[in-house]
Formats: C-alpha cells, structure tokens, sequence
C-alpha cells in the first residue's frame, strides 16, 4: 500500500501521519483535523470493519488513493467506547501548533493512548466496575506469579504474588479488563476475557521496577511497602508502570502508595466459585439477579464499587469483618442508613474526579461538581462521627474535604461553566482583569454597532445605512443603490450585491479587528488561567482521595444497612471455634423473588463435617447449598446476613462444585469440566474451608459416576476434613454416615398428592425416601405415555437390580464383596404387597393393571 512507500514521496501531511503512525504500532492512530479524528490506510478500514463508520478514498498520496475514515470530535467518547469494550487501544494526536502561523502541516502530537485498562474519562468508564491495568511476571523456575495492578481511574496501585498453578484464581480476583506479559510468556497465561498486550521482554525487569518504583512514591526504600526482596513483584511493577505513564504522556501523581496483599488477607474464590455463587455476574440472562444487584442501594458511583469489591474479597480478620457489622448495626438505628444516603446522593465521582485533577484532565463541569457537592461532603462527615465505633471515627475524620476548597473553586469558576475550557466561558468574572476585558470586546459588540449606526446615518444622512456581520465578510456597512451619490469618501467597497454596496471603514475595520481575536484570545486566556486552576488543585489531590476512600466505605455500609433492615437479617457471630450454625437461613436473592420462603437450618463442626444431602430435583439442594456459602462471604465481608441466628467460625475459602456445562471452546465435555474442578477442590480444601459439591458424577455412567462420588465424598471427610455440603442422587452415598461419625444425612422434603409431586423445600435429618424423578418428568411437562412407559421400565430395572445383588455397599473396608446368592422370590406378589392402592388414579389402575399380567404370563 502506499503508506509502505518512501516518506518522500508523500504529501506533507500524509508524511506527519506516517512518523507518528510508526511510533504507535498496533493501535488506531485518530488524528485530529479541525472538527474531526481521522484514520487513514489500515487503520481506517480496521475502524470502518469494528465500528461500521463510513470509510471513503479521498486525495492520493505516493501515487496511491488514501483510505480514510473520520469521526466527529464532539462524539469521540462514543466511539472510544465502543472500541475499548472491543479490546481495542487507541492513540489521540492533537493539533498543538497555531495553524494562523504554520507554513506546512500542524504541529501535532500525540496526548494519551485510550487502552481497556488505562480509562479514566468518565463517559468510558462504567459506573459500578473498576477497569484495572494488571501486568504478570512469572518466575519459571521458582514456580511464582508476580501481579501488579492499577486502577489509573482512582491511583490504587496494589500488588501479590501466588504459585503458578492459582494465577488463573488470582487473575478472576483481581479482574483487569487489560493484561500486560512478556513477549516470550504469552502462552503461560490462563485464558483470560481481558485485553492482553504482550510487551518487550527488557520492560519486565526488576531493578528497574524498583527505581520506577522508588520514584513514583517518591521514597527511599520499598522496604515498608513489602516488596524490596520479590524480583517477581518489582518485574511486574516495572512493566506497569512504564505502560501507564506511555498512555497518559503524565506523570501518574495520585499514585502515591502501593498495597501488598497476601493470601492470608481474604477468604479465596475461585473462579468457578464467583460464577457459581453469583455474586456479580448472573449465570444466564445477562440483566439475572446477582447478589451486587440485590446489595446495591448505594448512592454513588465510588459506593457501588466499594461494595462489589467487598462481596468480591470477604475478609480474613474478624476483627474487621465485626466492626463492619457493628457500623451497619448503627446505621439501621433510628435508619440513620437513609441520611446518610441522602447526604451522599450528590456527590460525583470524587475520586475520579480527584484522578483526572491529578493527570490534568478534568473538565470544567467535573469541577464544578465537585464544588457544589463539597457542603454535602461536610454533612456525610457530621452524621459519620455521630455513631459509634473506632471504625465510625476513622470515616468521620478521613471524610471531611479539604479547608478552603469550596470558596476557591467559588471563586475561580463561573455557576455553570462550559463543557471544556476551549468552549470558552469556564472562569468566573472577576478573577483575571485581561479575560474580563476580552469578554467585554466580545460581549458588547452588539452595543457598539448600534451606536456606529446611528452615528453613520447621522453623518452621512442616509436614513436605511446598516451595519451588519456575517462569518464570511465580516463586519460591514450596507448602503443601497439610491444611496450611493452620499456614501463619504472614507469608505471602502467590501462586496456589490445586485441592489446594494457594502463597505468597511477605518474605524469599523479596527473594531473587526479587535472584536473578531477577541474570543479567541479569551479562549487561550480562559485555557491557561484553568489549567494555573488544576495546578493549583494538584495538592489537594491526595486529601481527596482519602476522603473518597472513606465515604464510599460510608455509602457501602449505609446500603448494607437498609438492605439489612428491610430483609430483616440479623448480625452474624464470628468466633474462634470451627464450623458454622445457622437458624432460619435464606437464599438472599432467591427469596425476594418468591412469595414464600422456607427458611432452613445447617450446622457444620469438627463433629459433623461432612452433610449428604438427598431429595428430588427441584427440591431445592442447590438453593440451599448456595444460601449457607452466600451467608458465610456476607458475614466475612462485613454485612449481616439472611438468617435468624448466624455463627461462623474461620474460614479461608469456599469452595464450589455446582451444575454441568460443557465448555466447546477449550475441548472439555461436562464429565471433564466436573472432574477438573473435583481436583482443584481436593487440592485446595482444608479443615476450615467450606465446599459445595453437587451431584458429582452424574457426567458419565451410573457405576463409574456413583464410585467416583463415593471416593471423592470420603476423601473430603477423611483426608481434607473440611465442611462439605454434598447432594447427590446416589443413595448409596448415604451409607457412609454409617462408618465416618463426622459425617450426617440430610434431605429436602417432598411428598407426592394425586400422582404429583409437592416439593416442600424443607431440609430434614435422615436420607430422602425416594427421589420422585418421575414426578418431577411429568411436572415438566413429559406427557402421560412416557412417564407410564417410565415407570414401567422403573419398576423391571428395580426387579433385575433386586434380584441379582444386594445393595452395593461403597464404604465397606477392603475390597467390596461379591455379590451373595439370593433365594428365588415371587416378584408379582411382592409387588402387589408394596402397592399403595388408594394413591392410584383410575388410568394408572389401569396401566398397572396390564403391566402385571404381562409380568405373569412371561414368567
């Protein structure tokens, strides 16, 4: 194509492109020209392919048409948007140079690189998530992931390290929407749903991690910071660092302190845990119900990501986990939640806001928003430090903004200011006398035009004399054809029209002159006096950002609190000893969807480890399974919980093996997907984890899925020793509670009316009866005939089942016994003695009916 040809052998322009085009591989290069971003060559019909804008061939350059496509500057958010969310990354260049005083092309350059996880624009970053830049560094041969991270929209910069074989766990956790690796360890990382740029390898190094480092946190020593001596962490940090400060041509000056996390800080979960409990993302329908969704009451923006990072890292420290279900307590006294909602309900993105002030980005109306809302912050302040609690103290003092803030952005901007300062109309009055002079050239024009007029009919005695202006000639004196003979001899001809001449005078012209620069030199006056305004914001940075952090922890807690009150859920106890206890637990999604809820019951303890639970499909296993695992990371992330009474002892993960689907896309069936995440479980739980597993083995045949389940049950009761839910359709799993004390059957009532099921969805001692899965067909709508047929190839595989073995025995010690000989028996009439006749309808007498004659004359 022609942009492979020699510079030289293009125009100007096309050879300005194609320098800043090089220095910007691999992403798409909007190059501004006047009111519109273009794209040319590749890039052009890449766009016009992701975006469906038009893509036109306009002017040739090397001999060659030029592909272009453009869109307006006004809309770019728009389609920024659009292909950020397609993972794609974007190069900005602006227009620096005064076109009035170029000789060739613009001065151009390029401002910032629009990538998923470096956003900091509001109109591309979504309300409720984080969108975070990650860089991983792995250390093959001590087995180590080093993963840094920053959210570039708030300046949170944070950092971990994990073996090798939990990087896809932590990688979920941490949820970048863009991921940096080394050239040569691309195929090392996990799939991920998250942009992956892979960079030079040189970018990963850790010495100069550490400098970058030292240098953003403008300190002497990392050794406060916890990562001095893990090369893996600093590597990673490098990489960072470097990608963050590239895409925003700035230095990152709100990122001011980086947080180590451990392992041991938050209860773990997994990736399929997440999915399966959840907690944030529905399973199915995209707009389902999640726990976030349920919780959400907050009243801004920083509130309602505050909250779904807390449901997304339930807390070790129980400590921390009490005095957050202490100040929810408070806050539902005297529904103290609801003003402090109402206080908050105003208030901007602070810390967005706080981050763009920092990267010299905000916009005049952010600011002005921010200034309104800063009597609503001293008010947040107030009501936090009237409850109780140290936690309540620390939020009071860390909420109140910065002295002084309010009266200079009072000052400084004017009530509603213009979109952006080149829009003009941002200062207020008063603050810098050459803008308010500029303002007046171009404000009273008007004014001074009407007196000219006048005075030029009073001079010249032409009584219909106009002085007008149009964009194209300017201003100009209009005199008609009649008139001519009186025009004095100071004016000079502008522009004939067919019945009149225009003209433009000494004076006229020196009033064009200054009127016509004058908004424009009230527009650069206007930029550099906002610009002096962001820098003398920059201090005040670091005061906001704690204030931020503080009153989203306040918003978070307060809808915590009306959620608490009007579900009526109650504190949770957390104490040293193992296990958990829950009275009237509920499902917190499920049963506000629902008329009536069954609440249930569930103890786990050194003494009970391990519940089997059986019952129908349908009957409500898994609702219940997922609304123990749901109040535990309620309790552990500081809210109360869906219960009557709720105790919980430590825990450091949940753990989830629920439903079956098989994933195409990497080549793995259900049975395989089942198995895999088994393992993971087996692998990972310990004595104070809580794991669900659900209808393992039901992936492949009966014998090799009901051994399967056998082992895997035992093996998390003996060997792992963690607190298990387990529902199964095996009812052989049952015998185990008859060899391992720790282990308890458990089953979800139903009971059958007129040949229908009733599910019950009570969780009663025991193991369940039967398992009603005819019922449960002919409830889904399988028509009569079938289930009839059902039934009677049910009752003949019972038949052969009984007569040729006992029943299978799986946690008999040793081997398992062959099967005994059984004396011959009269099935026909040990059928006719289990027959329940007055459940019968009349069709089914019936069908029984012939199904045992046939029996009768086969035998």
């Amino acid at each position: 194509m022609a942009a492979g040809a020699d510079l030289r052998e293009h125009t100007p322009m096309m050879q300005q492109y194609l320098r800043i085009k090089a220095q910007h591989p691999g992403v798409l290069l909007f190059y501004r020209m006047g009111d519109f971003y273009e794209l040319f060559y590749e890039d052009a019909e890449r766009a016009s392919r992701l975006i469906n804008i038009t893509l036109t061939r306009r002017g040739t350059s090397a001999g060659a048409p030029i592909p272009m496509a453009g869109v307006p500057v006004v809309s770019v958010e728009q389609y920024l948007a659009r292909l950020v969310k397609l993972g794609e990354s974007v190069a900005l260049c602006e227009q620096i140079g005064d076109p009035a005083a170029s000789k060739g092309p613009v001065e151009r350059k390029v401002v910032r690189i629009v990538t998923p996880g470096t956003l900091t624009d509001a109109g591309l970053l979504a309300h409720k998530a984080d969108a975070a830049l990650a860089a991983v560094a792995i250390d093959s041969r001590r087995q180590l992931a080093g993963i840094a991270w920053l959210v570039l929209a708030n300046g949170d910069l944070r950092a971990t390290s994990c073996p090798r074989s939990r990087l896809a766990s932590e990688l979920a956790r941490v949820a970048p929407s863009e991921v940096l690796i080394a050239d040569d360890q691309r195929n090392l990382l996990p799939p991920l749903q998250a942009a992956v740029q892979a960079v030079p390898d040189w970018h990963f190094d850790a010495t100069r991690g550490a400098q970058l480092l030292r240098q953003q946190l403008q300190v002497a020593t990392l050794q406060p910071f916890g990562v001095e001596d893990a090369p893996e962490l600093l590597a990673a940090c490098a990489a960072l660092l470097t990608y963050a400060q590239q895409t925003q041509a700035e230095r990152l000056a709100h990122v001011s302190t980086l947080k180590l996390e451990r392992e041991s800080d938050y209860v773990v979960l997994d990736p399929v845990t997440r999915r399966n409990l959840e907690i944030s993302e529905p399973l199915r329908d995209e707009d389902g119900p999640t726990l976030f969704r349920l919780l959400d009451h907050c009243a801004t923006g920083m509130g309602s990501r505050r909250l779904r990072h807390w449901l997304h890292h339930p807390l070790r420290d129980a400590a921390m986990a009490r005095a957050r279900h202490a100040l929810v307590g408070a806050l539902i006294e005297g529904e103290r939640h609801a003003a402090v909602l109402e206080a908050l309900r105003p208030v901007p993105d602070l810390d967005r806001i706080a981050a763009r002030v920092a990267l010299k980005s905000a916009r005049p109306r952010e600011l002005a928003a921010l200034r309104d809302s800063l009597p609503h912050l001293e008010q947040a302040a107030l009501l936090a430090a009237t409850l109780p609690g140290p936690l309540a103290g620390e939020l009071a003092a860390q909420a109140r903004p910065p002295a002084g803030l309010h009266a200079l952005l009072t000052a400084r901007l004017l009530p509603q200011p213009a979109f952006a300062p080149r829009d003009g109309d941002v200062i207020a009055a008063g603050c810098d006398a050459e803008l308010d002079e500029l303002r007046a050239l171009r404000d009273n024009a008007g004014a001074f035009l009407v007196e000219l007029e006048a005075r030029e009919r009073q001079r010249t005695g032409i009584a219909n004399l106009r002085v007008e202006y149009n964009r194209v000639h300017g201003f100009f004196i209009e005199v008609t054809q009649g008139q001519l003979a009186k025009v004095p001899e100071d004016y000079r001809r502008r522009q004939t029209l067919k019945n009149a001449e225009r003209y433009i005078t000494p004076e006229l012209k020196a009033f064009e002159d200054k009127a016509l620069s004058a908004q424009e030199r009230a527009r650069v006056r206007e930029r550099a006096l906002y610009e002096a305004l962001l820098a003398q914001l920059a201090p005040q940075v670091a005061a906001l950002l704690r204030c931020a952090d503080a009153l989203a922890s306040l918003d978070a807690l307060a809808a915590l609190a009306r959620h608490a009150q009007a579900a009526r859920w109650v504190a949770p106890e957390l104490t040293a000893a193992p296990g958990l206890e829950l009275s009237g637990t509920r499902h917190p999604v499920v049963e506000g969807q629902i008329e009536s809820y069954m609440p249930n019951d569930c103890a786990l303890s050194p003494q009970r480890r391990l519940l089997v639970i059986t019952g129908p499909n349908m009957g409500g296993k898994s609702t219940y399974m997922r609304s123990v695992a749901l109040c535990a990371l309620l309790a552990f992330a500081g809210s109360w919980v869906p219960a009557s009474r709720a105790r919980f002892g430590p825990l450091d993960r949940i753990l989830t093996r629920i439903g079956a689907a098989d994933d195409l896309a990497r080549g793995a069936s259900t049975f395989m997907v089942e198995m895999t995440e088994a393992a993971a479980i087996l692998n990972q739980a310990t004595e104070t984890s809580l794991v669900l597993m659900d209808e393992i083995g039901r992936g492949t045949s009966t014998f090799d899925g009901l051994a399967l389940a056998g082992a895997i049950a035992r093996e998390l009761a003996e060997k792992n020793r963690c607190h298990t839910l387990f529902a199964t359709h095996y009812f052989e799993l049952t015998q185990l509670a008859d060899s391992l004390p720790e282990v308890a059957n458990v089953h979800v009532a139903a009971t059958e009316h007129r040949g229908k099921v009733v599910f019950l969805h009570e969780v009663r001692d025991g193991a369940a009866s039967r398992s009603y899965g005819l019922a449960v067909a002919q409830l889904a709508g399988v028509n009569a005939a079938v289930v009839r047929r059902a039934r009677a190839l049910l009752m003949q595989l019972e038949e052969r089942a009984a007569g040729t073995r006992p029943q299978l025995d799986l946690f008999a010690a040793g081997a398992a016994p062959a099967a005994a000989e059984v004396e011959p028996h009269d099935a026909l009439r040990e059928r006719l003695a289990e027959l329940d006749v007055d459940a019968l309808a009349p069709r089914e007498a019936v069908a029984l009916l012939y199904e045992l004659k046939a029996q009768a004359q086969a035998r």
